[in-house]
């Protein structure tokens, strides 16, 4: 079995401009002090080219309310604004890559020039010539790590590091000389996919009411938040008055954001009079508890690594234990036995024996938990067994209280195969029903399928949509399942597993079914929301994946979903890059950005690392191997990608992967980030790091020691995002050495996504459109529209199912219908790019939003889409 590993680790949150800048596309201005001059009609001048640069735009009000402030006040707005667009980018730090002539410089023969630097290592001495060039007095040491250097030989105006062993040097070091200009001269540089246009938000009190509007964005979504999110939401929340609630909704689903949401609730203890009220009235689990204490002790409120929980002041002891003492004790127990060593030790912090008397029903929870041994004459015997009472479930007759569990009761009857049984009791569950639904499936002879199918129904009306749509993509992707099943189990590194698939089948008849009832509940869901007369659907969402396990996503400048594929723009290179900053504490870091290149087999044609400089001449070049990275500049590597010249050489998939060659995780690093960049061709002699061409930045976080963020696909010229990491042990990690592994993983990742063992984020979107439109209009990649009319009669799911199929209702001036006179009363539209006009109001998603204001229409991130079909909570 091959193991990966994806990263989530802890994150400063961006400013509060920053956030609203990255999630609303807005700058918020103080009220203006003084009038337009000349000085400032300059300043916004170049404000917007620097914008520019960098691949945004700014709006005609923006502009506006920039030009009407004094100059000072412009000045420091617009550092403040491009401070927070370098910062996402990346171009924040310097990108020096060890050749500064990078992809010119870099050597042809990678062993020659490994050679020369051992015959230096080995033979150079000092006040001698140079062994290779013969020149006297041109060998010097560098600084600090005191190699021989020629400086004839070597080329100080290309190099940044040593030149035996890549180590950064002492920036003053003789070596080092002034670096050549590059060339900028008559270059095309075009805009970036991701451009998107600034708009104004107005002053900072409707930054504020706006800010409100986020939180309660993130509040309604049912499953974790990514970490980006959860960033986000602290910040956001960290605007509000902890003794003002008045925004808190009475109901939030997620329950790790409910968690990070009332601990935040709780920092201030002199609030806890209006606080505690509002905190225990949402918490209705002993889960709960246990997720509010780890995040307020500095945990993961997904309790996958535990924190030295903090002590409780009584209060919130005497709040927690009433919540503790309303739930009933044998579900209580359930919850707690679920992560029993982490309640030994709260329980320890609540102290319920000492309450036993005003709570005991959560004493005689906490005692089940503990086995606390009962005796006659014990006063606190008698106060549990009085609270046991005549609960069936519940015996405290004994020595011990003992709770018969529930997932005992579950797991007997499945090794039984006492399906009827295993049913009566996962209906009791249905987020556990619908999980177990395919195993339920696999036991089952014809009258148990009957049996199965009969109870998913009224069940599967209650699951969170992440659960639903995970069982809807692996059941309809079974008849064709991979011989390798890829698993994606909870937890703060969120592993990935690769294991045979040596599951029974399930017969098509019943997978038919089952895929019917599960669509049918997605739909149902879907029609539930407002209803409109038009909404648009862009095809090339098709590619996109609906996102799950978010919590362990990367930080990134496109919230692209695992597992999405999107075009590479026509005629354009790829750079990768990658950035990194050592400490006194993480030591020398060595990380290594490297690629690996398979054909359409996945056999290994070869790589472009740190070993081999150049593939196939100039159709795969590095830049060099930085060995060490201290601060302030850090160190920088590239990947330059010649997708043409890679299919010419034999190469169907590229495989990005960045390693720590010395064994240093990515969390004990101050920073470390990489992404890609889409180059003009031919003969692109720009910056070697482009702000503007940066279509994509990700952080490298976590215990992992190697991240693999993308596949390319050469022939077809699409990038798949993986964004996992994986799992590598030892040192000196290179791509000849993980080659294997490598395959293995991006092949399976790539047939899982491909299966649809994954539901679509454009198959989501026409189901949506279908449910809640009476006219859908498919936008195609060239612009044209085809349109969609559902007819009289038609049931929602034969509409859905007939979008994207030749049976139209019309298109562009065919069939005397112009559809595109429609698209100003699309009041839904699920798009790739936000280029449309739509009318005020309009609930939109875009993967990149363009010129959508975020003022006069409602915005959507992938994970709302889903979100959008969470059932009401149940009374």
């Amino acid at each position: 079995m091959f193991t990966t590993t994806t990263a989530a680790t802890t994150h400063v949150p961006r400013p509060l401009a920053a956030v609203m800048l990255a999630r609303r596309g807005a700058v918020y201005l103080p009220a203006a002090t003084a009038g337009a001059s000349l000085g400032t009609a300059a300043g916004v001048a170049l404000l917007e080219a620097d914008l520019l640069d960098r691949g945004y735009l700014m709006s005609s009000a923006l502009r506006e309310a920039l030009a009407g402030r004094g100059e000072t006040a412009l000045t420091a707005a617009g550092r403040a604004l491009l401070a927070d667009i370098d910062q996402a980018l990346g171009a924040d730090r310097p990108h020096v890559p060890l050749f500064r002539d990078f992809p010119a410089s870099t050597p042809r023969d990678t062993f020659a020039f490994y050679v020369e630097r051992v015959l230096t290592v080995l033979f150079q001495y000092p006040e001698q010539p140079c062994v290779r060039c013969g020149t006297e007095g041109s060998v010097h040491a560098v600084s600090p790590c005191a190699h021989l250097v020629c400086r004839s030989c070597f080329d100080g105006a290309d190099l940044s590091a040593c030149p035996v062993c890549h180590r950064r040097i002492d920036a003053d070091d003789p070596f080092l000389r002034p670096r050549r200009p590059r060339r900028f001269g008559g270059r095309r540089r075009a805009l970036p996919e991701r451009l998107r246009v600034l708009h104004h938000g107005g002053d900072l009190a409707a930054r504020d009411a706006d800010a409100v509007r986020e939180i309660h964005g993130l509040l309604a979504r049912p499953r974790a938040l990514s970490p980006q999110d959860a960033d986000d939401l602290l910040a956001l929340t960290e605007t509000r008055d902890p003794a003002d609630v008045s925004w808190l909704p009475e109901h939030i689903p997620g329950r790790e954001t409910k968690a990070r949401v009332l601990a935040r609730l709780l920092d201030d203890a002199g609030a806890y009079g209006t606080t505690l009220p509002a905190v225990t009235a949402r918490i209705d689990t002993a889960t709960d508890i246990l997720r509010l204490l780890a995040v307020r002790s500095g945990g993961d409120p997904g309790l996958v690594d535990l924190p030295r929980f903090v002590s409780v002041p009584r209060p919130l002891r005497r709040a927690l234990l009433g919540v503790l003492e309303g739930l009933a004790p044998d579900l209580a127990v359930q919850d707690m036995r679920r992560y029993r060593h982490a309640w030994l030790r709260v329980a320890e912090l609540l102290h319920p024996f000492e309450y036993a008397d005003r709570f005991p029903r959560a004493a005689l929870a906490v005692a089940a938990l503990r086995d606390t041994r009962l005796a006659d004459g014990d006063a606190l015997t008698a106060t549990l067994r009085t609270a046991a009472g005549s609960d069936a479930r519940v015996d405290a007759t004994g020595t011990t209280v003992r709770v018969r569990g529930w997932a005992s009761r579950v797991e007997a009857a499945l090794d039984a195969m006492d399906v009827p049984a295993a049913v009566a009791l996962l209906a009791q569950r249905p987020g556990e029903f619908v999980r177990r639904l395919d195993h339920l499936l696999r036991l089952s002879a014809a009258e148990d399928a009957d049996t199965v199918l009969s109870a998913l129904e009224p069940v599967v009306a209650r699951v969170t949509p992440a659960v639903l749509l995970s069982a809807l993509g692996e059941l309809r992707s079974r008849p064709r399942a991979a011989a390798t099943r890829v698993f994606f189990p909870k937890g703060g590194t969120a592993k990935v597993h690769l294991a045979q698939d040596d599951r029974l089948p399930i017969g098509a008849d019943v997978i038919g079914r089952a895929v019917a009832l599960l669509e049918a509940e997605v739909l149902r869901r879907a029609a539930e929301a407002e209803a409109a007369d038009v909404a648009v659907v862009d095809a090339g969402l098709d590619g996109l994946i609906a996102p799950f396990t978010e919590r362990t996503a990367a930080r990134a400048l496109v919230t692209l979903p695992r597992g999405s594929e999107l075009p590479v723009p026509d005629g354009r290179s790829l750079r990768l890059f990658l950035h990194w900053m050592e400490s006194e504490e993480s030591g020398r870091t060595d990380l290594d950005l490297s690629t690996a290149l398979f054909d359409a087999e996945w056999n290994a044609v070869g790589h472009c690392d740190y070993t081999r400089l150049r593939f196939g001449a100039d159709a795969a070049v590095h830049s060099g191997d930085l060995t060490s990275a201290p601060a302030p500049q850090g160190a920088a590597e590239f990947v330059d990608l010649d997708l043409d010249a890679l299919a010419a050489a034999g190469v169907r998939h590229v495989v990005a992967v960045v390693f720590s060659f010395n064994n240093v995780p990515f969390e004990a690093l101050p920073e470390a980030f990489a992404g890609l960049m889409a180059r003009d061709l031919p003969g692109d002699d720009g910056p070697v790091f482009d702000a503007r061409a940066v279509e994509q930045r990700y952080d490298l976080t976590g215990r992992a020691l190697a991240s693999v963020p993308l596949v390319v696909d050469v022939v077809n010229r699409t990038m798949r995002w993986l964004d996992v990491v994986s799992g590598v042990t030892g040192t000196d990690h290179s791509v000849a050495r993980h080659g294997d592994d490598l395959a293995l993983l991006a092949r399976s990742l790539t047939a899982l996504f491909a299966s649809g063992a994954r539901v679509g984020l454009g198959e989501l979107a026409v189901w949506q459109a279908a449910a809640r439109a009476a006219t859908v209009l498919l936008r195609h990649a060239d612009g044209s529209l085809t349109a969609y009319r559902r007819r009289a009669g038609e049931p929602v799911a034969g509409f859905a199912a007939r979008i994207g199929t030749p049976d139209a209702d019309g298109s562009d001036g065919a069939d005397g219908v112009d559809a595109r006179e429609e698209l100003g009363r699309a009041r839904l539209a699920w798009l790739l790019r936000g280029d449309l006009e739509l009318p005020e109001g309009a609930e939109v998603f875009a993967l990149h939003p363009a010129g959508l204001d975020a003022a006069r229409v409602r915005l959507l991130a992938a994970a709302d889409v889903v979100a959008a079909l969470t059932p009401a909570p149940t009374p």
